[in-house]
């Protein structure tokens, strides 16, 4: 899914790229039993979710746009300082405003809207209204987080912070 000679796979850490590998085996397995039905898919998607939460904070660390302190924090949220509706909030603290500003709002909304779609919507339950992913929906989730780590290296050039830890 991710070429392994790609500036996205070489970005990535020892424990992403695990992610992703099992993440692959997850689809690849899926692939080998398609007569079984499943009532949600959802489950093909969580290492790609639980990789690009992880892309994420290591991407907002080298760009200057979080501190260690904040990347190594089990407090830090992604999905606060990555929502454009907290922009006036947050101010500084803003990632979305930081990305929007030096590389552009398309790629603010986009990181944005990645997270929304293939994490919060994904791993959230409302009894009202649960959120079940066909096998399509699942695939069309990963390719959109894949397409969206490899826009964001690509457009930002990142540099990997030597402090942050490999796995």
């Amino acid at each position: 899914m991710i070429p392994e000679g790609s500036l996205l796979w070489q970005y990535l850490s020892v424990t992403q790229k695990q992610l992703a590998t099992d993440g692959q085996l997850l689809l690849e397995d899926r692939e080998r039993h398609p007569n079984e039905y499943l009532s949600d898919y959802s489950y093909l998607v969580f290492p790609f979710a639980k990789l690009y939460e992880g892309f994420l904070k290591q991407l907002f660390l080298d760009l200057s746009v979080i501190t260690e302190r904040e990347y190594q924090s089990k407090h830090f949220r992604v999905g606060k300082v990555l929502s454009p509706n907290l922009v006036r909030r947050l101010g500084e603290k803003s990632a979305y405003g930081h990305i929007s500003k030096r590389y552009g709002k398309i790629l603010a909304d986009t990181l944005w809207n990645t997270w929304k779609s293939g994490r919060n919507l994904v791993f959230h339950y409302f009894p009202h209204n649960v959120s079940r992913l066909s096998h399509s929906e699942a695939k069309d989730l990963i390719d959109m987080i894949i397409i969206t780590m490899t826009d964001a290296v690509d457009l930002t050039r990142p540099r990997k912070n030597n402090k942050a830890p490999l796995a």
